[in-house]
């Protein structure tokens, strides 16, 4: 017997074996069946879908959990446009302060709105007594007062409180972590937020570094949320190769550093799992910190990278050498070509030919780079909302004859790539669809097209978001198509995306979302 028969919808099963089908039986978690081959089998629950579409659950392949679920529940100054409107929700934030002395966080900040940068007099005026610390919306830089700065060592570069990549990680670690506890309310809020629009697994984009970590022992606070229920999806963690180091493993093993025990890609299970590990090269566009072969149009610099290059290489041979898939920040061109050199060099050295290696972003991708991509086997993990609301300005600072390589779609896919959708949530929205509807139609908010030759079809996009972020996650066993003997997760929507036009594709009801075949958000009522 069946524990549970969908019917009446049209399943976009993603898998070229059986296209479509218009019934799908599960059994335990798992999908048994379609169409002909669970029809007449009885059933303890039948489910009419009232003619919607079912599509395998969306996998956003790149995300920050307790980053998105700390920023729903911290003052926030997104959306000001005036440097005295953000300096009045620091005021506000600090005055809901009672021990003197405090830090005091800010998110939602983005000098382009404002027109310049806050600097620390600014928030010195409204400080009184607290630390204050505001973090920059691309992750990748933050603004402290003075009260901060007084704390660092003098070597830590800053321009008037304003503290880019390593320099704002020296001022992280002035705070206390996290505690678990609060790590894991925070991880379940962000994971709800993902149900709700249709993510039924997701890879957690670097645990326990310098930029983004929050604690030490950060993976037991994924352990205590999934051990407390707050863990409704699959969640891939990716590991930040400063928690690396030098281990003494025999000589015939060739893994030069290593995580304690030798903790690498592929431990754990369907819930919770240890993915790639994660290494940065550059920082990003929003900040203009992502490192460019040339200068950033109209600015007398072209970003920065994270580290010297030959440590960044070794950074990239080391984790391949330790047997770890790799997961490798570059969103400028030349922080890919400082990725693709050592990725090259590592394969000669120990050839892997299926690990899996990923760029993460591939923000601005040369012509000539596609080509190396393809021959190192390696996938692109993109974000398409960051040109859906930050294509304007992206495209401004890339000119004219760069503009058309950010957030390659085609070109990609031409060159035999493997094309991962992903949000980098909280950086922008998280919407699969919304990211879906811009890889289609390459236009800005603003309607402005950016990159059209780049755009893909429906099916293309939707591919992204399913079987090749599986790929990308090593799930292509358990997920990203409704095949029988997969999990039995999946996202219901009011309406099918290769139907409607494409301008409506972003607005598309998630009318359920099922995780191991229950309804873990949403669900049409049951009859039978």
């Amino acid at each position: 017997m069946l524990c549970t028969r969908l019917t009446n919808a049209r399943f976009l099963t993603m898998d070229p074996d059986h296209p479509v089908a218009h019934q799908l039986g599960i059994w335990r978690g798992r999908i048994v069946g379609l169409d002909d081959a669970v029809a007449a089998l009885p059933a303890r629950e039948v489910i009419d879908l009232q003619g919607a579409t079912v599509l395998p659950g969306f996998i956003d392949s790149h995300v920050h959990l307790p980053w998105t679920g700390f920023k729903q529940n911290t003052a926030s100054m997104a959306g000001c446009t005036r440097i005295d409107d953000a300096l009045a929700v620091v005021a506000e934030a600090v005055a809901r302060k009672n021990s003197p002395g405090s830090w005091v966080s800010i998110v939602g900040y983005d000098q382009r709105a404002l027109g310049r940068h806050l600097t620390a007099a600014d928030l010195d005026g409204v400080s009184r007594g607290h630390k204050l610390y505001v973090l920059h919306d691309s992750g990748h830089g933050c603004v402290v007062n003075t009260a901060v700065l007084d704390l660092l060592a003098a070597d830590v570069p800053h321009e008037n409180g304003f503290l880019a990549e390593g320099a704002m990680g020296a001022a992280r670690a002035l705070r206390l972590p996290y505690s678990q506890e609060e790590l894991a309310e925070s991880i379940g809020r962000a994971a709800r937020t993902c149900l709700a629009e249709g993510i039924t697994a997701c890879a957690e984009a670097g645990i326990g570094g310098a930029l983004f970590g929050h604690t030490p022992v950060e993976l037991g606070a994924y352990q205590l949320a999934r051990e407390k229920g707050l863990l409704p999806l699959r969640v891939q963690l990716m590991v930040s190769a400063d928690r690396l180091r030098p281990v003494g493993a025999h000589e015939a093993d060739g893994i030069p550093k290593a995580l304690d025990l030798g903790l690498r890609t592929g431990f754990g299970d369907e819930w919770l799992s240890v993915g790639a590990l994660k290494i940065f090269t550059d920082g990003g566009m929003m900040a203009r910190t992502a490192a460019l072969s040339a200068p950033y149009e109209g600015m007398g610099h072209a970003g920065q990278l994270q580290d010297d290059p030959d440590v960044l290489a070794r950074s990239i041979v080391d984790g391949h050498l330790a047997g770890w898939q790799l997961a490798v920040h570059a969103i400028g061109d030349r922080a890919a070509d400082v990725a693709l050199d050592a990725l090259e060099e590592a394969q000669r050295l120990r050839p892997r030919p299926d690990a899996r290696h990923r760029i993460e972003h591939a923000g601005l991708i040369r012509p000539d780079q596609l080509p190396r991509f393809a021959r190192l086997g390696i996938s692109a993990v993109v974000q398409p909302n960051f040109l859906r609301y930050f294509g304007d300005d992206y495209a401004e600072i890339m000119g004219e004859e760069r503009a058309p390589w950010l957030y390659r779609g085609r070109g990609f896919l031409d060159h035999g790539i493997t094309l991962v959708g992903s949000s980098d949530r909280p950086v922008t929205d998280g919407s699969p669809l919304r990211a879906v509807q811009f890889m289609v139609e390459r236009a800005s908010e603003s309607g402005r097209r950016i990159g059209p030759d780049e755009a893909i079809t429906v099916d293309e996009a939707l591919y992204a978001y399913t079987v090749a972020g599986a790929h990308a996650c090593r799930w292509e066993d358990s997920a990203g198509s409704l095949t029988p003997g997969k999990r039995a997760d999946l996202v219901v929507l009011a309406d099918d995306p290769r139907r409607v036009d494409v301008s409506r594709i972003g607005d598309i009801e998630v009318v359920a979302t099922y995780v191991d075949g229950s309804a873990a958000r949403g669900a049409l009522g049951a009859a039978g």
